[in-house]
């Protein structure tokens, strides 16, 4: 049975939940990796069989390339102003990926659009620390990375920065994150701005750090609850519009694929049975839905596009 529609407000610069607006900021939208690489057990039927919805908005055919996007969510309470994931980054040494090498892209711009300068940024909240939520931490003044957000403090999972961290004898590269905690992590610890937490984190009694291992060991979703009303941050554990159908789809940057699906369904059978709306990280114009029961498999609702 499909689940109500939620009442959310449609402002002109995104979405409100209570006091809180919550607004989108772009850095990448567009062609992204080969269906076949970013998800090793697609099989081409599962795109034919959800044409209807998937192509063009999330998937090019002719090119079998995945349609993705790479954005910050801006979250404005009474009290704070709060980034949640800080997307590619500029100047960033990128090798094995072109679309993330030497960027100069203007993203501080969109910030500001948005309405909030870096220096407005009271907490920057990360789900987890690859490369593509992590790249805006810092930015590059006089051949020398420092925190964009000089006055925010940088909220990472204990998990996680252990995870990445460098220094560790037992720490385990990944050619993908190459260069990452040196020039967009390591840079927020040395000056003072990282807080390491635990699960459960809050921030103004509406944002809350939650567990959603898998996709990394310390990977988080957050959860947005306020005025009766819930919005999920789910950062990586959802990449693709083409998991809700299939959540068994699992990506090429899973550090652990069959964790990352038990975290999936978990997150998917939440936002079905409360009416949360889903807040992903990559999915493509209009970038948020309300996750509906279809039989067995779950299918999005989307919302309208809303402004940058």
């Amino acid at each position: 049975m499909a689940k109500s529609r939620l009442d959310i407000n449609l402002c002109g610069h995104g979405l409100h939940f209570g006091n809180a607006e919550i607004t989108r900021v772009q850095d990448y939208h567009g062609p992204g990796f080969k269906s076949t690489f970013m998800f090793p057990d697609f099989i081409p039927e599962m795109w034919q069989a959800q044409k209807d919805w998937l192509v063009p908005r999330f998937y090019d055919p002719d090119e079998d390339r995945i349609q993705t996007s790479i954005h910050s969510w801006l979250v404005r309470t009474a009290h704070h102003t709060i980034l949640i994931d800080s997307c590619i980054g500029n100047h960033k040494h990128r090798p094995i990926n072109p679309r993330f090498h030497m960027r100069n892209e203007p993203w501080i711009e969109r910030l500001a659009a948005a309405g909030a300068n870096p220096e407005d940024i009271d907490f920057v909240m990360c789900t987890h620390l690859h490369s593509d939520h992590v790249g805006w931490n810092t930015r590059l003044e006089n051949g020398k990375w420092v925190p964009t957000f000089p006055n925010a403090k940088y909220i990472f999972t204990r998990d996680e920065f252990e995870r990445w961290d460098e220094r560790r004898p037992d720490h385990v590269p990944r050619e993908s994150e190459e260069f990452v905690f040196a020039d967009s992590v390591l840079p927020v610890e040395e000056a003072g701005q990282m807080v390491l937490v635990d699960d459960g984190y809050t921030v103004d009694d509406l944002l809350t750090v939650e567990p959603a291992p898998g996709h990394t060991p310390g990977h988080v979703k957050i959860r947005l609850k306020t005025a009766g009303q819930q919005a999920m941050f789910c950062g990586d554990v959802i990449h693709h519009p083409i998991q809700l159908p299939y959540p068994e789809v699992w990506s090429v940057f899973d550090d652990d694929p069959k964790q990352a699906l038990q975290t999936r369904l978990s997150v998917l059978n939440d936002c079905m049975n409360n009416g949360i709306v889903l807040l992903p990280t990559h999915f493509a114009d209009p970038f948020a839905c309300r996750v509906e029961a279809n039989l067995t498999r779950p299918q999005p609702s989307f919302l309208p596009s809303w402004r940058l």
